[in-house]
């Protein structure tokens, strides 16, 4: 039996904002949306692990602005390493979508040791797909990335409204497991992200002032890019 993956695709917008801004918008969504119901009130702490080739394949695809991309990470919530997950972002014209497999800490670990021949055994096709870019175009992962969230919700339109703070970086990918927080301030206060399917509810908009904002400017920002500028490698 074959298994076809159809891949749904989203609108996300993202925005660099200061503490202002963050503090503003926050309290309105406060009064409009739910907040997410991971961590407390929607808060939670976020360490991804960015995967790039020897030439920089993601990094000079987002910084050129190509319109169709793609890009690995691991990623878990609040130190929890009993849920960890790889996941693969790719975007094609302004839409995003996103595909997720499960991965342990030992599996984790092996993959920063640059070991992936268990990769074809766990049956999983993003894992299989994993295995493939690592061993074709020599994928590994290059930067650990830091940031608190927190996070608002609403049903119709699916929408969900995230802001990312206290970012971070780090070249030292063997120390993800390690609770310190990453050595690298990011030089961004905070980044605004909107997510939704079909559309936008119009007082959701207002509330974030999405629709004076041009597309290329609100699509711009990469925690990667800028992890990478903090680490100094950009």
């Amino acid at each position: 039996m074959i298994t076809i993956y159809t891949e749904k695709y989203r609108h996300e917008y993202k925005l660099p904002i200061n503490a202002g801004d963050m503090t503003v918008l926050t309290g309105k969504l406060s009064r409009i949306m739910v907040p997410d119901g991971h961590g407390q009130d929607g808060s939670y702490f976020v360490r991804s692990l960015y995967f790039d080739t020897p030439f920089d394949s993601a990094l000079r695809g987002k910084l050129n602005g190509e319109s169709v991309r793609e890009k690995f990470r691991i990623r878990f919530y609040d130190m929890d390493d009993s849920f960890i997950r790889l996941e693969k972002k790719s975007k094609r014209s302004g839409l995003c979508s996103k595909r997720s497999a499960p991965l342990t800490r030992e599996q984790t670990e092996r993959l920063i040791a640059g070991d992936r021949s268990f990769l074809p055994d766990t049956g999983d096709p993003l894992l299989t797909e994993l295995y493939a870019k690592m061993s074709g175009e020599l994928l590994r992962p290059r930067l650990t990335v830091d940031y608190r969230r927190k996070a608002y919700v609403f049903p119709a339109g699916n929408v969900r409204i995230t802001f990312d703070f206290d970012i971070r970086s780090d070249e030292n990918i063997r120390a993800f497991f390690d609770p310190a927080p990453a050595a690298f301030p990011v030089p961004c206060a905070a980044v605004m992200e909107v997510k939704y399917d079909e559309f936008l509810p119009q007082f959701i908009a207002d509330a974030v002032q999405l629709g004076g904002m041009r597309t290329s400017a609100v699509s711009a920002f990469s925690k990667y890019a800028s992890g990478r500028f903090a680490c100094g490698t950009l």
